[in-house]
């Protein structure tokens, strides 16, 4: 394209473009890329000049234009962002930044690195919209190019990326012609046998039927001026991969399809939209389930439009979709078609750009927020933006909309974080339902809320939504660290204590740098995963301690071997040289409120006051003993025991004795109660000092991935 026709191009739509700005833009950028060129040997500027006309098929402005015509300038030439806000202004150099950081980090891409691109991406966007616009038809043009490039790993790199990410977002922004190509490309890249057995069959139907989609679209239009309907019926035939998802979709063959063929019905107004449809479904049978009503509940991304499924004229399964002219426009030029017309006083496009007034957008900022990381916030952006979807309805009315097999744990989330942290119950039309019941279209939910309700990292396991996730995971890490947290306190309390040194934030804080903890909190939290030990915290807060043997803790091993040597009880309450036994019901550990049961010939049976056991003694009062344990009955092992549930990995068991080993506890028997695909249950016998030495294995086992659940048995 000539500099002139471009310049033209704009002029046609918009009359007052700064010409002069287009005009320094094309030369600047024939100059800075000079002599480079592209895989299939053109001009290198052949293709920010195709960008640039891509871009006036939506009618944008000319900062955008110019944007296009430099978008490759900085990263591929010796043009710098300093020069071309100098030449251009800042507006248009913020627009090249935008684009420019993520070309640049395409270019080294793969998984992790095309997660980052995708990060930055949603942020640029949120600021200003045309920057995805400029990056779309960036991304539409080298995907019409695509088959020159040599590398066939490259080539189904930028498809895929393609088909995950940028055909979705030009779905969300409207621009259907975007996305049907975008596919359509890249499905001929991934799946080409497919498309071409697709298109082969689409040419035979073709030919058999003749002129089939004017002889449809003219019956069409007399069946509409029959009732005194003004429209306008245009037909075309679906893109390959849209058939070949249906079919996918649905598990059903090329002829089942309903709507390989698609007319279009443009009206004056929403009320010739339901007259048309009533005059359509009084002379054709309908498609059962084929119906969508997208004026009242719009699509997310603003689509409006009604669409019906027919067995039509000549006995032909079409879809119909009956619009007004300015819902065309939308359903054409997408976010474009609101800018076209707008104009201040001085006669200059109004341009609304700022990427945060649309709700998705939002909500992918949030997704952002809740994400540990680039690769995490991919994969719930893909949930969020790549699925069919439900409409529901709060009490009050509002829509909210949610992928399909949503539960009301995701509404939740949709309406705001903090509901979806505190949701207990929730009622679906009235009756109270499971959370992980699969909302319907239409349903209108209700959320019941506690404060002291917490989200269960179970719900990650039904929720469908990438918002829901992400919130889970963040909360559930967060559960973890504070859980880490406070166990690695109580370790350094008790080295310090132990050792006979002064604990203090002080002391903590001035010892961060070298032991590459940003904060107190992550310095505990490294404590209590194990990856630093208390004794060299100590070290560090007093190297002097380094001459001090530690050796104060004894080692229940050695524990276990030791007898008391005035062969007193570590109960108080019993009679000297009475028989005592600890029940293998309850298995009591000093700090647990006990009681003594009488039994002839065995002596005392010790059992925790809440064992279940006690309930057949309640008729049998002389045979209680009322005990206590006395100060130093945790300086020897006593046995608890655990009930886990532990995921069916590598790794899992030596993950779980590794914590229960740095925790000084010391495993007597172990046996598996139940496993499956998935996971292991199992008891584990422990030797511990007290209630509270177990506990903090407790804590620390639950703290630990591969360990779902962690209870104190009873029996």
């Amino acid at each position: 394209m000539r500099q002139y026709e471009l310049v033209e191009r704009v002029r046609a739509y918009d009359p007052v473009a700064d010409e002069d700005r287009l005009n320094r833009a094309y030369v600047y950028a024939l100059k800075a890329h000079g002599s480079q060129t592209r895989d299939n040997g053109d001009p290198y500027f052949s293709h920010p000049v195709e960008v640039a006309g891509i871009l006036t098929e939506l009618k944008l402005d000319s900062a955008s234009i110019c944007t296009a015509l430099l978008h490759d300038v900085v990263e591929d030439t010796r043009g710098t962002l300093a020069e071309i806000e100098r030449l251009f202004g800042p507006e248009i150099a913020r627009l090249v930044d935008g684009v420019t950081k993520l070309n640049r980090i395409e270019l080294q891409s793969e998984h992790t690195k095309a997660a980052e691109n995708f990060r930055k991406l949603v942020l640029a966007m949120s600021e200003d919209i045309r920057v995805l616009l400029v990056k779309l038809a960036d991304r539409l043009h080298n995907m019409r190019t695509l088959h020159f490039i040599k590398s066939d790993e490259r080539r189904r790199r930028i498809a895929r990326e393609t088909m995950d990410i940028y055909a979705p977002l030009a779905e969300r922004l409207g621009l259907q012609r975007f996305k049907d190509e975008l596919e359509d490309l890249a499905f001929a890249e991934l799946s080409g046998e497919a498309r071409n057995s697709i298109l082969q069959r689409m040419q035979f139907l073709q030919e058999r039927g003749g002129h089939l989609t004017e002889r449809i679209m003219d019956r069409l239009n007399r069946d509409l001026m029959g009732e005194e309907i003004e429209a306008w019926v245009s037909g075309r035939v679906k893109t390959s991969y849209s058939i070949w998802r249906k079919m996918q979709k649905r598990n059903v063959g090329f002829e089942q399809l309903a709507d390989i063929m698609a007319f279009r019905v443009v009206v004056k107004d929403v009320g010739d939209c339901y007259r048309a449809l009533g005059c359509l479904h009084s002379r054709y049978p309908t498609v059962p389930g084929r119906f969508k009503d997208y004026l009242s509940t719009p699509k997310p991304n603003g689509y409006r439009s009604l669409h019906t499924g027919l067995i039509g004229p000549e006995q032909q399964r079409i879809e119909a979709q009956i619009r007004t002219s300015e819902m065309h426009e939308y359903a054409e030029y997408g976010v474009a078609a609101h800018w076209k017309y707008k104009q201040d006083g001085s006669g200059e496009a109004v341009y609304q750009v700022e990427g945060r007034k649309f709700r998705w957008i939002r909500e992918l900022l949030d997704i952002l927020e809740h994400a540990s990381n680039p690769e995490e916030f991919l994969e719930h952006t893909k949930l969020e933006m790549y699925q069919d979807q439900v409409f529901c309805f709060t009490p009050k009315g509002d829509l909210i909309a949610l992928p399909r097999g949503a539960t009301p744990v995701d509404f939740a989330y949709a309406v705001h974080s903090e509901v979806g942290h505190s949701c207990v119950g929730a009622r679906v039309n009235g009756r109270m339902m499971p959370l992980r019941t699969s909302l319907q279209n239409g349903d209108q939910v209700e959320i019941v809320t506690s404060k002291a309700q917490h989200p269960s990292p179970d719900w990650e396991n039904f929720v469908q939504s990438g918002k829901a996730k992400a919130a889970i995971r963040r909360y559930v890490r967060q559960e973890q660290r504070d859980q880490f947290a406070a166990l690695g306190k109580e370790m350094l309390d008790r080295q310090f204590r132990v050792e006979g040194y002064e604990l203090t934030e002080k002391g903590l804080s001035g010892i961060l740098k070298k032991l590459k903890q940003d904060s107190v909190q992550d310095l505990q939290v490294a404590v209590g995963q194990g990856n630093l030990s208390a004794r060299e915290v100590l070290v560090a807060v007093y190297p002097a301690a380094k001459e001090t043997k530690p050796g104060k803790i004894v080692p229940l091993a050695r524990a276990r071997r030791s007898k008391r040597k005035d062969g007193a009880l570590p109960l108080k309450g019993l009679i000297p040289g009475m028989a005592v036994h600890f029940a293998a019901c309850c298995h009591p550990l000093p700090g647990d409120r006990v009681v003594g049961i009488v039994t002839t010939g065995k002596g005392v049976t010790v059992h925790t006051i809440d064992c279940d056991t006690l309930a057949q003694f309640h008729d049998q009062p002389e045979r209680w003993v009322d005990l206590s344990w006395s100060a130093d009955a945790g300086d020897e092992p006593f046995l608890g025991r655990l009930h886990l549930v532990v995921s069916n990995e590598p790794g899992s068991l030596g993950a779980l004795t590794t914590v229960i080993g740095k925790h000084e506890a010391n495993i007597s028997n172990l046996k598996i109660t139940n496993r499956s695909l998935d996971f292991f249950e199992m008891l584990i016998d422990l030797e511990v000092g007290d209630v509270k030495h177990l506990t903090h294995v407790i804590a620390a086992l639950r703290a630990t991935p591969t360990i779902s659940s962690v209870e104190r048995a009873r029996s």
